[in-house]
């Protein structure tokens, strides 16, 4: 799900310092979009493609800094509709096939023969799904923050973790409008995808406010929108995130986990925080029985977010196994 960027300061450094892409641009793809991308760190390395979360978020800065730039060629893109792709908040010709298809047509265009694939929340679903498409285009997979896109993950995101913190939801549940016979989560889709910007944009409001909730392990205040910019880019997002969510992201829990299987010996290693409430430790533990060649690694003091120490640390070492499978 969401929660792919840091949460407000303070916030741990990432391990690696800020870099510059050496070359970013935009790529035509079908249904009218573009999407942007860009890659930064050694050329010369085994190609590191990483896949934002959401669905909806784009990539950031920091995202370049969690792999170690002197040994991967890091390649970054963000999805259709997403970040600087064009056109933004677009929903049209925007599924999850359009977007293992826009991934292969990226791995062609920077002549990528096989790279190391890597996502988080959402972006683990997709790469579950692109390397099980183009598994020869693969050299490995990393995933974290299990999302497995069904049902029952709207159903604890939305009404079981409420039990949480009973108060944020209460409030969710009450500034959402729409028939309170229908389920939140719905309700909640109808607003932000609705016509009346003003309604979308409350309902984006409460909805980061009980993410970040989740995300920070207490209860967040409700966030506010400093510029017409922000408030845009926000609205955009969310957009994307709610017709994804809609549909379960075109997937499903049983769908993805069938995909898993079938990646077989390609190499997986499978990351999750201990402390994670956005996305249960039991999906790790499901997708790891799936993937049964995988390796899991439940980290301790993580919640959902990359940029905790602990989970910091244990994706460099990851990415460090792929190069050297003594370390």
């Amino acid at each position: 799900m969401q929660a792919t960027d840091p949460p407000p300061d303070p916030a741990p450094s990432p391990p690696f310092p800020p870099i510059e892409p050496w070359q970013g641009g935009w790529l035509p793809v079908e249904g009218g979009h573009s999407i942007y991308f860009e890659q930064c760190g050694n050329p010369d390395g085994p190609p590191l493609l990483m896949l934002h979360g959401g669905p909806g978020s784009g990539c950031s800065p920091r995202m370049r800094q969690l792999f170690d730039p002197a040994r991967f060629r890091i390649v970054l893109f963000d999805q259709r509709g997403c970040g600087r792709s064009t056109p933004r908040g677009e929903c049209a010709h925007n599924t999850t096939a359009d977007l293992v298809a826009d991934i292969e047509r990226l791995r062609r265009h920077l002549e990528v023969g096989r790279w190391l694939v890597t996502g988080g929340s959402w972006g683990a679903a997709l790469a579950i799904t692109y390397a099980a498409a183009h598994r020869e285009a693969c050299l490995g997979a990393i995933l974290r923050g299990i999302f497995l896109t069904g049902p029952a993950e709207l159903e604890w995101f939305f009404v079981g973790a409420g039990r949480q913190f009973p108060q944020v939801w209460q409030a969710l549940d009450e500034a959402t409008p729409g028939d309170r016979r229908h389920a939140l989560a719905h309700r909640l889709f109808d607003a932000v995808l609705g016509d009346d910007e003003r309604v979308a944009a409350e309902a984006v409001r409460r909805w980061m406010q009980w993410e970040a909730t989740l995300d920070g392990g207490a209860p967040a205040p409700l966030p506010e929108f400093p510029d017409a910019d922000t408030r845009a880019a926000l609205l955009a997002k969310y957009r994307v995130q709610a017709h994804y969510l809609r549909h379960h992201c075109f997937l499903g829990e049983t769908r993805l986990l069938e995909l898993a299987a079938t990646l077989g010996s390609l190499p997986v290693v499978i990351l999750h925080g201990e402390k994670d409430l956005v996305c249960r430790v039991e999906n790790a533990r499901r997708l790891h029985r799936a993937v049964p060649d995988s390796r899991l690694r439940i980290v301790a003091e993580a919640g959902h977010n990359p940029f905790v120490p602990s989970m910091q640390q244990a994706m460099v070492e990851a990415a460090a196994h792929f190069l050297d499978p003594s370390e």
